[in-house]
């Protein structure tokens, strides 16, 4: 199988590449072409740093009655066919120029080397598109969601090390996330972030207690020392920003 790739920046403008249409239209497809078994991400969030390129799985099956141009492909969009987003889209060959064809897909996003603006963090819509050998188009929303988050870190320091039982251990630490303006991160202030502990020898985490960050994204709190273990925190994330967690600070009890 050959692969088809198209590089376009589109960021809330005009697509590069394809011929803008009006609207996105919603409901059943017209024109041509149908979409269905639409999956993009599988169902996760796609969380986007400052300097990585984000690849993101895509699928679908597209039904057409014309035979088409290019290579069928879909995309995210918000309030119509130019306000879209997506650096580049892959996506296999179909044998098939007119009919059924299943195509599995890859987006890209390069924060490092496309502007992003932070405003574009948040609900995405799926659109569907096909150009046909007659020089018709066809784009149809497909009603499936995606949310694109910028992504956050956590940092983590527990201290004293190593701390005698029944004492304070004091556990910092700091929210950050990516500033796709600047390609930097930025402090997050008052997020609401879980402690977690692993005792020695143990399998998993367990939440001790939940914090609230200050303004500048700093965390604090105190636990008293009752056996050996790792300290983290766990941020779980919201509709533009991802989840993440810290590394762990491993404390030993005398």
């Amino acid at each position: 199988m050959g692969k088809q790739v198209w590089r376009a920046v589109v960021a809330g403008g005009a697509a590069a590449v394809f011929t803008a249409v009006a609207a996105v239209p919603a409901g059943a497809a017209e024109g041509g072409a149908s979409f269905s078994r639409v999956q993009v991400n599988g169902g996760k969030p796609i969380v986007i740093g400052t300097s990585k390129e984000v690849t993101v799985p895509a699928s679908f099956r597209v039904t057409t009655t014309r035979k088409w141009k290019w290579l069928p492909l879909v995309f995210l969009y918000r309030k119509n066919a130019d306000d879209q987003l997506w650096h580049s889209i892959g996506g296999n060959d179909c044998p098939y120029r007119v009919g059924t064809c299943d195509i599995e897909e890859t987006m890209y996003f390069d924060p490092s080397e496309w502007e992003m603006r932070n405003s574009e963090a948040g609900v995405w819509k799926v659109a569907g598109e096909a150009h046909f050998q007659d020089g018709t188009s066809n784009v149809d929303g497909t009603g499936l969601t995606v949310h694109v988050q910028r992504n956050s870190r956590l940092t983590v320091n527990a201290a004293p090390e190593p701390v005698a039982k029944g004492r304070t251990i004091t556990v910092t630490g700091k929210v950050t996330r990516a500033n796709w303006e600047t390609r930097k991160y930025a402090s997050y202030g008052g997020r609401h972030v879980s402690l977690q502990f692993k005792p020695a020898g143990a399998a998993s985490y367990t939440t001790v207690k939940k914090v609230y960050g200050n303004s500048s994204g700093n965390l604090k709190t105190t636990v008293k020392a009752t056996r050996t273990g790792t300290w983290r925190w766990v941020y779980y994330g919201n509709t533009t920003t991802g989840a993440s967690k810290s590394s762990g600070d491993n404390v030993v009890v005398k």
